[in-house]
């Protein structure tokens, strides 16, 4: 449970983080605002809190939010996407190809670190498959949490220049204009499909649990709406606060190396990305606003964040996550292992 003090002083900032955005116009001001403030003030050594078991529970309703979209006609679409999963497989390889001799050769890291710093999957199952093999998971968290601040700053920034795309506009129906029992029934299932994923160790629980048993509702008929746009921005608000405050007590060493390397390799992602957009773009004839959220991996919650706000494919876009976290969850340790025993043999 976070301490009181440092979490009121952690929203204060947060809150003005996000005014700040407002006032002068910038994209996407309850994300980034919070997350860019609590950044800065982690890093100047005030004592910030994380939000604890509230800020994921507000993560679930972005799960709410696909799970409400997906409807019997974008079910029927879901084949389609075979000519693009094809190339998540590729893109892991590629990412794991560069990222992990960036990490290990030119940074200095351990096999352990490097590896699971270097893996496009979730962050909390990198880093607790990254502390079982010997890693660092202080560096790890602030080499993802520099990875996904990084290309969800860029992101929006990109949309507008390339797609002009509306960052500003509601991302759904006003509370006042919704139905208040399909309100309730969304918390519930929220509440519910967390949980129930959490206990039987779906990977992603705070998002998929909620999604999967929202899409069960959505498709028999029980719910036909997204969640309002005040939850979506208060989701928003509580993944900031999430990012930013991972920088509190950070140390110079930690920023010249970890934060360093994050950043290095959030450049290299997002080269490898848009070169990915483009290939996809030209071969498979994918719409390009879908392939570019599809194909960053700047943390899954952000990016659904992003497609719900932007009007994206939000059933293409968390296939095309899901696939990919699903492959890294599931090889990682094992490439891992046969990595590390190979280096003992060899000696490096």
């Amino acid at each position: 449970m976070p301490k009181l003090p440092g979490l009121g002083l952690t929203l204060a900032i947060a809150v003005l983080g996000a005014a700040f955005f407002v006032q002068i116009g910038l994209p996407l001001p309850l994300l980034l605002g919070p997350m860019l403030a609590c950044l800065c003030a982690g890093m100047a050594g005030l004592p910030l809190r994380g939000t604890g078991t509230f800020g994921t529970f507000m993560r679930t309703f972005l799960g709410v939010a696909v799970g409400s979209s997906i409807n019997p006609e974008v079910v029927a679409q879901i084949p389609s996407y075979l000519n693009t999963l094809v190339f998540v497989p590729i893109f892991v390889i590629i990412i794991g190809l560069t990222g992990y001799p960036l990490l290990r050769r030119f940074f200095g890291m351990d096999h352990a670190t490097a590896f699971y710093s270097a893996m496009p999957g979730g962050l909390q199952d990198m880093l607790i498959f990254g502390e079982e093999a010997g890693g660092d998971v202080r560096a790890m968290s602030l080499i993802h949490a520099t990875r996904v601040l990084v290309i969800v700053t860029l992101a929006p920034v990109l949309m507008q220049w390339l797609w002009q795309v509306d960052l500003t506009a509601p991302p759904g129906a006003f509370a006042r204009d919704s139905d208040p029992v399909e309100i309730a029934i969304m918390v519930a299932a929220a509440l519910i499909g967390w949980k129930a994923a959490e206990r039987i160790g779906l990977f992603g629980a705070s998002l998929l649990g909620p999604m999967i048993l929202t899409a069960v509702l959505s498709l028999t008929g029980v719910i036909s709406h997204r969640p309002p746009a005040e939850i979506i921005w208060a989701s928003q608000f509580f993944i900031g606060i999430g990012v930013g405050v991972k920088y509190v007590g950070i140390t110079a060493r930690e920023l010249r190396l970890y934060v360093g390397a994050g950043l290095a390799f959030a450049l290299l992602l997002s080269v490898i990305s848009l070169g990915f957009i483009e290939a996809i773009h030209f071969v498979a004839h994918a719409d390009h606003l879908d392939s570019f959220l599809s194909f960053l991996p700047g943390g899954q919650g952000e990016m659904v964040v992003i497609a719900i706000v932007v009007g994206a494919d939000l059933s293409f876009v968390v296939t095309h996550h899901l696939f990919r976290l699903i492959l890294v969850i599931t090889l990682a340790p094992i490439v891992a292992k046969w990595m590390a025993r190979r280096d003992r043999g060899t000696g490096a």
